[in-house]
């Protein structure tokens, strides 16, 4: 039996029976019956707590598929076999049953809550109404953007049973990667047009002078060439930069899950940037307790490039304090890692810029040092991709301190 949007279809009878068993005494009483009221009011008594018995042994179905009062099995096997998220909802916008991808999706979805205690898009909140007084279906476009920006399709359709609407399914289709290509690209012939241009510039004008005025000068053409050189080097290292903040960017929403223990890697990059310690005469200090547990969920080429921009960073822009200090400190499920350089520090009003594409503090120093302006937003993306924080401090200009604060690993 189906329910409609007053109630159940078949149970007027007793909702009459129900009406009459409370009009009829009272109508005696009022017309002076001589049947005694005591029982008069035990007869009403027995009749009503009959009517409400039978009334809630009566099974109310939310919502009917395949003659079941409840999404039946074979419906239930059917959602959980699907890869992409999908939740069946009654007539009401409750949650009825979800498959394991879409409890992945949306952790804080609960069985027989209303969908939008968890999904509160106003454009999916009336596609959903839609279906739910009568559409066939419907499409709305849901959009994230905590704890990173996730966007996913959803088809909405209804089931009926009889004339009403009993149930809707809405399947999620994850569109964040193909968004992020969108975007990607856009932002690439943004930066690329603006970033490469002053190299190319340069690049054309030293091959035109090459191939004029200075056709036959040895000293001018190997002077030239150096710049040209020196030129294609840094469009190299800009284009390698960009597609590695590519490729992090779209796999944000992926969280890694591998352990990874950052005591070692520490280790290894201090070997790694020694020599550049050495050529700027700083020293390389490290604060990495043995017994310490450093141990991380991530992806470790990812976490190398993190801790390697930081400290080369560290290296080449605070030189001028002799010494760079990388510590390792563990709290209640995290784990922290801090570099600290002891160079002339930075103003308090860049400091939130710094992880934006680009922003230099002094260009000509950004690139006199072999930088593209991306080294701290590739970090950001990382940190972000790995569910942890980077923080940026320059107390009393002394040198910059950047934390970076990551989850610690719990093995399942």
């Amino acid at each position: 039996m189906a329910e409609g949007p007053g109630g159940r279809s078949g149970d007027w009878p007793y909702r009459v029976s129900f009406v009459l068993a409370l009009a009829i005494p009272l109508l005696a009483i009022a017309l002076g019956s001589p049947i005694p009221v005591v029982l008069l009011l035990l007869a009403q008594a027995a009749l009503l707590g009959w009517l409400l018995l039978r009334n809630v042994a009566m099974p109310r179905e939310t919502f009917v598929v395949a003659g079941a009062t409840d999404a039946s099995p074979d419906l239930r096997a059917a959602l959980d076999a699907l890869p992409s998220p999908t939740i069946l909802v009654d007539r009401r916008a409750i949650v009825q049953h979800a498959n394991r991808a879409a409890f992945g999706a949306f952790p804080g979805l609960r069985k027989g809550f209303p969908l939008s205690n968890t999904l509160r898009d106003p454009t999916l909140t009336q596609a959903l109404d839609s279906v739910l007084r009568g559409a066939e279906g419907e499409r709305a476009e849901l959009i994230e953007r905590v704890p990173v920006e996730r966007s996913f399709e959803v088809s909405i359709r209804r089931l009926a049973s009889g004339e009403w609407v009993s149930a809707a399914v809405l399947h999620f289709q994850d569109t964040t990667q193909i968004r992020r290509v969108e975007q990607m690209r856009a932002d690439f012939v943004a930066n690329a047009s603006h970033e490469l241009r002053t190299p190319l510039a340069s690049v054309l004008g030293f091959v035109e002078t090459l191939q004029g005025p200075a056709k036959n000068d040895a000293a001018a053409r190997e002077r030239f060439l150096g710049i040209i050189a020196e030129q294609a080097r840094r469009m190299t290292r800009l284009i390698n930069d960009l597609l590695s903040l590519s490729r992090i960017e779209m796999r944000a929403h992926i969280p890694p899950s591998e352990p990874v223990d950052l005591r070692p890697l520490v280790l290894h990059l201090f070997d790694l940037l020694g020599g550049l310690a050495a050529e700027r005469k700083v020293k390389l200090e490290g604060d990495l307790p043995q017994d310490g547990d450093f141990v991380v969920p991530g992806e470790r080429d990812e976490l190398v490039r993190l801790f390697e921009n930081l400290i080369e960073n560290a290296i080449k822009y605070g030189s001028a304090g002799g010494k760079v200090r990388v510590t390792l400190a563990r709290r209640e499920g995290e784990v922290v890692l801090e570099v600290r350089d002891f160079g002339p520090g930075i103003a308090a009003e860049h400091l939130p810029r710094l992880t934006e594409r680009f922003y230099r503090i002094s260009a000509t120093e950004s690139r006199e040092q072999g930088g593209t302006g991306l080294g701290l937003a590739i970090c950001k993306h990382i940190v972000t991709r790995h569910r942890g924080r980077l923080e940026l401090a320059s107390p009393e200009r002394a040198g910059l301190i950047v934390t970076i604060v990551l989850p610690a690993y719990k093995a399942v």
